[in-house]
């Protein structure tokens, strides 16, 4: 019996999805004269704050989009405010990296009624060797990693949530989390994740939401005693799973959706493979701005596909 071939698809808007493409290209920046650089006073005793969190972030944006290190940074913010015509002053190394420890990072986002969020996760170096080191020399114990999840709009194909945990913190903990940042107006219709988060808590937090969960059942999984509304779902999944197989199951509830967050994924990376902050704090504020620059890029334009015969 020889096996299905393999769908293709066909994008349908290449014209437009073009120019999307070569719009994050450009490097034209435009500063807005009426944007508020100076921070506003905080009306508590102590020091006030000189920049705003907007102007932290726009120095940090460049910082990690261009991969520079924090007095080069400096350096191309002072260049661009004095092409600009402004005589903002631009904040030290220094402040950036005090500041990075606290930032509010604003991730823009388009919302949609009924998200259908894929969830998943991945980790990011931090400190050791590179690989060409590790797969002459072996593993070394200087290596460390940070671990990013994620859950991403399938809609609009932008980043909704976003944790950073270290490497020895697992997926399934982290759902009810990425869950509790998409503000509770916000209807979910469905949350889709790998088998990894087959568990009651994960299940618990969805049915709470009033979404459907797209989570695959684990090959050795039995049912549970229906005490709550995510094992009832959960029961079901599973009886719907042994019923109609496993490929089946996946194709029917549209389990390959999954594949759109693993995309994003590859996207954060292509930002840089490694973490340039040290500090904890810094590198959650470093990923965050990652996954806003992904959204302002991902806002320009995406591919519009449909598979064919």
């Amino acid at each position: 019996m020889s096996s299905p071939s393999k769908p293709r698809y066909k994008t349908s808007n290449w014209r437009s999805y073009n120019q999307a493409l070569k719009h994050r290209g450009p490097l034209t920046v435009w500063f807005d004269e009426r944007m508020a650089w100076d921070a506003r006073p905080s009306g508590k005793r102590g020091r006030q704050q000189i920049y705003s969190d907007a102007a932290i972030q726009a120095c940090l944006t460049l910082k990690v989009l261009f991969g520079l290190p924090l007095r080069q940074t400096t350096g191309f913010m002072e260049s661009l405010l004095a092409l600009s015509g402004l005589s903002w002053s631009v904040p030290d190394f220094s402040t950036l990296s005090r500041r990075q420890n606290t930032l509010n990072v604003a991730i823009p986002y388009r919302a949609k009624e009924g998200l259908h969020l894929l969830i998943d996760s991945t980790g990011i170096k931090v400190e050791g060797e590179g690989e060409w080191l590790r797969r002459k020399h072996g593993s070394s114990k200087r290596r460390i990693w940070r671990k990013i999840h994620i859950a991403v709009d399938e809609q609009t194909l932008e980043i909704r949530a976003i944790e950073v945990t270290s490497s020895a913190i697992g997926d399934a903990p982290v759902l009810p989390d990425l869950l509790n940042q998409i503000a509770p107006q916000e209807q979910i219709t469905s949350v889709t994740a790998d088998g990894a988060y087959d568990t009651r808590s994960c299940h618990d937090a969805i049915a709470a939401r009033g979404a459907a969960a797209v989570i695959p059942p684990r090959k050795n999984a039995r049912l549970w005693k229906p005490t709550t509304d995510g094992a009832k779902a959960r029961n079901d999944a599973l009886q719907a799973s042994k019923r109609l197989g496993r490929a089946l199951w996946r194709k029917w509830s549209g389990y390959h959706r999954r594949s759109r967050v693993e995309a994003k994924m590859n996207c954060i990376k292509l930002l840089g493979q490694r973490l340039m902050a040290r500090a904890f704090d810094r590198q959650v504020a470093e990923v965050q701005i990652r996954a806003a620059i992904l959204n302002r890029f991902t806002a320009l334009g995406t591919p519009v596909t449909a598979a064919v015969a």
